[in-house]
């Protein structure tokens, strides 16, 4: 079990290394893209983490019966985890990252219900209390070691809020990296990519296509998002 952990865990994070190798340049460990832009992965963090927030009906000038998308908070936490990777990369190796990741994994406290009841509203600020304090902690101007542990921790405080397996982020992870990289090698950057296919969010497409085929390899999923997307460009 703790081999087969440690194998996806690395696996994500060679993904992530290539992935910003490929679309950021060499010098984004220290902090710059190919094209001279400076990176800031925490506050990525930050930002992808008030979009987990947002999908709680927490605003008090909004019906505070939507309840929650919970859908959206699994795809945010995966958005959280690439830069929460990123940043781990930019001071160890991968395989090294990948021990640190694993031997850091906690459980929460806060537990999310997956179905949520108006009663549910009462507790809204212990259940996003996790969230905020991995907002809260990416704004810390610090790099050291300790820091980097509590930051690891932390998310893994978060997948378990919301309910979240480490197989499932693993299975989320490979689906939207293959995603992005799918994006690159179609013009994302220069704005020629098409993210709407027939009606639907390329995003939602391949959360389907894993649905489909929940063992699907990295390759065999780019190679059907190529399939799909090749009949989107075909009907403009």
């Amino acid at each position: 079990m703790k081999n087969d952990r440690l194998k996806k865990m690395e696996e994500m994070f060679r993904l992530q290394n290539r992935l910003n190798d490929d679309t950021n340049g060499p010098m984004w460990r220290e902090g710059v893209t190919k094209q001279g832009k400076l990176i800031n992965w925490k506050r990525c963090i930050v930002m992808e983490t008030a979009e987990l927030i947002d999908s709680f009906s927490w605003k008090h000038w909004k019906s505070i019966d939507d309840g929650i998308d919970m859908e959206n908070i699994r795809i945010e936490i995966v958005d959280i985890w690439h830069f929460v990777m990123s940043y781990i990369l930019r001071f160890m190796s991968p395989q090294e990252a990948a021990r640190k990741a694993l031997e850091l994994m906690k459980i929460s406290l806060v537990k999310i219900p997956e179905k949520w009841s108006r009663k549910d509203n009462e507790r809204i600020e212990e259940f996003l209390s996790p969230f905020e304090d991995l907002m809260a902690l990416a704004l810390v101007k610090s790099d050291d070691d300790a820091y980097m542990e509590e930051l690891l921790e932390k998310f893994w405080e978060c997948l378990d809020a919301v309910g979240m397996s480490f197989d499932e982020l693993y299975r989320l992870y490979i689906g939207k990296n293959a995603l992005n990289q799918f994006r690159q090698m179609h013009g994302y950057k220069d704005g020629s990519y098409i993210k709407v296919w027939n009606g639907k969010e390329d995003n939602v497409v391949m959360q389907e296509i894993l649905a489909e085929n929940p063992d699907i390899s990295y390759q065999k999923l780019l190679q059907i998002l190529a399939e799909r997307y090749a009949k989107v460009t075909l009907q403009r």
